[in-house]
């Protein structure tokens, strides 16, 4: 079976993160992930300190495999959470939307492996020598908050530039995304959107429904007038809030009141009128329902399968 160096680090069966999605990547899902060999992670972003504290005890009930939680560094509470982490013995925590920097030493000193999101190389050396463990480097594919870089051209970058492993994010659905990153130099793979199909995972009906009827032009990118782009699929609400954006009459006030709560409108109540569908280019390709197990293992099988067959073909 494919493993790579971050497998021993973390001391996960698969090189396969489950995305540390906002209001979506609860205890239940991350444990699935984890017990079929990849690494869950649990999103901060909840209902507050206290609903972590009880996905974290929830996954731990369901599994005795290495899981993580994703830290969302420009949240109100996120100080609370760093602490919360220590306390609740988390040994993995990947981060995003700021700099850990006060957190590291706290961190290293509860032996925490710290893996930041990164997309630019500029960053990812900043987290090197903060001491990360590891970086995600995500490319603008992916669903949610992005940067500017596209996955193939970002990921052999950040490669080249640091020393510590790199996961690849952006883009990758399936054994043939996950085998062009580790071909791009990545020792791992980051999936959200496929995740987002997990039997396991308790979005509103309606979210599923919209990814399975997603084409592959199903995403658009919102947010950069107010430099908070994310992507997410083409909805009522998402086109209202481009024409916002372009309309020079629309403060950046009122446009920001307009997307408040929206994400949580998706997930809890599947509101295509007011909710924002986060999603990554890939979401043309969710046809079905699967179990985490059943999505961590296509993605390494077929990941072996491709770069066994190309490796036959070029080998010839």
């Amino acid at each position: 079976m494919l493993k790579s160096v971050i497998c021993n680090i973390l001391g996960i069966r698969y090189p396969v993160f489950q995305g540390g999605m906002a209001w979506i990547a609860d205890g239940t899902l991350a444990a699935a992930v984890s017990e079929a060999g990849g690494l869950g992670l649990i999103s901060s972003v909840n209902f507050g300190p206290e609903a972590v504290r009880e996905e974290i005890r929830k996954a731990r009930a369901l599994t005795d495999k290495p899981f993580g939680v994703n830290i969302m560094l420009a949240a109100t509470d996120a100080a609370e959470i760093a602490s919360l982490v220590v306390e609740e013995g988390v040994k993995i925590v990947t981060t995003g939307a700021g700099s850990p920097a006060q957190y590291m030493e706290m961190w290293k000193a509860a032996g925490i492996k710290v893996i930041p999101v990164v997309a630019s190389v500029a960053y990812a050396l900043k987290m090197q020598e903060l001491g990360a463990t590891a970086v995600v480097a995500e490319g603008a594919e992916s669903g949610g908050h992005i940067g500017e870089t596209h996955t193939m051209a970002l990921v052999p970058q950040v490669v080249d530039a640091v020393d510590i492993p790199v996961i690849a994010a952006g883009g990758i659905f399936d054994g043939r995304g996950a085998a062009a990153a580790f071909m791009l130099g990545a020792c791992g793979v980051q999936v959200g959107t496929r995740f987002l199909m997990a039997k396991e995972c308790r979005i509103h009906p309606v979210y599923k429904e919209r990814l399975m009827k997603a084409s592959d032009i199903g995403t658009m990118v919102t947010g950069r007038s107010l430099q908070d782009a994310v992507r997410g699929l083409k909805t009522p609400f998402a086109k209202q809030f481009a024409r916002m954006e372009a309309d020079p009459s629309v403060s950046a006030e009122e446009i920001r009141a307009f997307g408040t709560g929206s994400l949580r409108k998706a997930v809890f109540d599947g509101d295509i009128a007011g909710g924002s569908f986060l999603a990554g280019e890939v979401a043309g390709m969710c046809r079905k329902e699967e179990s985490a197990r059943e999505i961590v293992e296509d993605i390494i099988l077929g990941a072996e399968k491709t770069m066994k067959e190309k490796s036959q073909i070029y080998g010839s």
